[in-house]
This record gives C-alpha cells, sequence and structure tokens, in this order.
C-alpha cells in the first residue's frame, strides 16, 4: 500500500490543516470546479442550501443557514450568486454548499466552498 499518503496534519498551523467535509484533502476549489458541483446538486435534484461558520467554530456540529434551503432552484447561476451573496455578508467565515437529497432525507453533497480567515 505504498500508493497511500500520510496527511500532514499541522500542530502549529491547526486552522489550515483541518479537513472538513468533501473535497478538502483537495486544493481549493476554482470557480469552475464550484459550478461543476452547484451543477451536479442540480442535476440529481437535490435542494442546494447554505451554511456558514466562523472557523474557530467549524468542527461543530450546527453551522448557521444562509436563508432556507433553495427548494426547487435549478438555476446554476442563483445558486452561485446566493453563494456569493453569503461571502460578502459573512466574508471571515467558512461556508459551505449541501445538496438535500429529498428521497434520503440527508445531504447528499455537503463541501466548504470558502474558507474564512482565522483570527
Amino acid at each position: 500500500m505504498s500508493d497511500i499518503q500520510d496527511y500532514n496534519s499541522s500542530l502549529s498551523d491547526a486552522e489550515q490543516s483541518r479537513k472538513y467535509e468533501t473535497f478538502s484533502y483537495l486544493p481549493p476549489l476554482s470557480e469552475e470546479s464550484v459550478r461543476a458541483q452547484v451543477q451536479y446538486i442540480v442535476d440529481k435534484g437535490w435542494n442546494p442550501g447554505i451554511e456558514h461558520t466562523e472557523p474557530e467554530n467549524a468542527r461543530s456540529n450546527y453551522w448557521y443557514m444562509w436563508k432556507l434551503p433553495m427548494f426547487g432552484e435549478t438555476n446554476v447561476d442563483t445558486i452561485l450568486a446566493e453563494l456569493e451573496n453569503c461571502k460578502a455578508a459573512h466574508p471571515d467565515n467558512h461556508i459551505r454548499l449541501l445538496g438535500f437529497d429529498n428521497f434520503a432525507q440527508s445531504a447528499g453533497a455537503a463541501m466548504v466552498v470558502y474558507r474564512g480567515v482565522s483570527v
């Protein structure tokens, strides 16, 4: 199993080495990657939702909901605009995108799309 890489955590920089949700072990998502993930959520018929929290509280179970989930929203640009609105309103917070699956009654997708600044 020499293909498996060790996760390099850092006690000296704990905030930057912490991982949250899907894709957190990869480099930050580009605008194109975020758009592709929003499109995936829409294509699956899931309802997008946006949450945010202060970086120091990101490991907690509770994140603040940005408005209500966007039930039935299929316009990718509308969802991206809401992500940007949340980021503008809370520039120092982590912001994550969720895809709520009506049938499984759970989040089918969850990813941090913007990392806030640690204070």
